[in-house]
């Protein structure tokens, strides 16, 4: 057991999974922070993915909140919640993410295009809207939110690569405004990473075997390797911790090296 988040209380969305053969990013940052000494408030729309997640983590240092948080009332009840539980919030975590149905700009639909925009951008926006005012009274807080290599590379299809790209831009923003209350605000880049979303549902819409996928993908990455979610999971623990206390507004790429390749 480390401490390096000793004390702290972390809002994990997205903590849940679907099921696959590794972990996703949002499973292995609730671990991580459980394993550093944090007390995490496990956030998803499934609680049965989630409560897997607590049990893995086990003992009383961890609680689930099922939420949708494409719903502002959702994202206000979760740090009213956290704050009536624990009395603090000192990490706020966006991880929830959504590339599904994504097209080149002519073939996409609207409806699609405000599915991928409401879950990966104006649900960051609302977590962040109700933790900062709590964040903002203690003095300090960490918000790290979970974007994208593809938010500076070339991509075939738009939505989802300007949902990460507004994120980078709306975590600096909320780093330059947010300063001077000594809250923190910063951007994990993963490039490709072998978790469910990644390979799970690339093997559902093409029907090609996952070993394929991924050796196709690591073929792609300087490093000759996908990464893992551990890492990920690791770049957000440093984010979180007192470590990067001087630290906002970065976009911080865990990608292999894949953005001096595609950047």
């Amino acid at each position: 057991m480390g401490t390096r988040l000793s004390g702290k209380v972390a809002i994990i969305t997205g903590a849940g999974q679907q099921p696959g053969a590794t972990p996703g990013n949002g499973r292995a940052t609730a671990l991580r922070f459980a394993e550093e000494g944090a007390i995490c408030v496990l956030v998803d729309i499934q609680r049965d993915w989630a409560e897997d997640t607590r049990a893995m983590i086990g003992g009383d240092t961890a609680i689930v909140v099922q939420a949708d948080v494409t719903d502002e009332a959702s994202c206000q009840h979760i740090v009213q919640d956290t704050l009536r539980r624990f009395g603090r919030v000192d990490v706020l975590h966006n991880n929830v993410g959504l590339s599904k149905g994504d097209r080149a700009t002519p073939d996409l639909g609207v409806d699609v295009w405000d599915r991928i925009m409401t879950l990966n951008l104006k649900s960051m926006f609302m977590l962040c809207k109700a933790a900062l005012p709590v964040m903002r009274e203690r003095g300090g807080g960490s918000i790290i939110t979970i974007s994208s290599t593809s938010s500076l590379s070339m991509r075939p299809t738009v939505a989802y690569k300007t949902s990460k790209g507004a994120i980078n831009t709306f975590t600096q923003h909320i780093a330059a405004e947010n300063a001077c209350y000594g809250v923190r605000a910063n951007v994990i880049l993963p490039g490709l990473i072998d978790t469910p979303m990644a390979i799970e549902r690339r093997a559902e819409e093409t029907g090609r075997p996952r070993e394929d996928i991924r050796a196709e993908r690591a073929a792609l990455v300087p490093m000759g390797h996908m990464g893992q979610a551990w890492d990920v999971a690791n770049a957000a623990v440093f984010l979180a911790s007192d470590e990067a206390k001087y630290i906002t507004g970065a976009l911080l790429p865990v990608d292999g090296g894949l953005l001096l390749k595609r950047g």
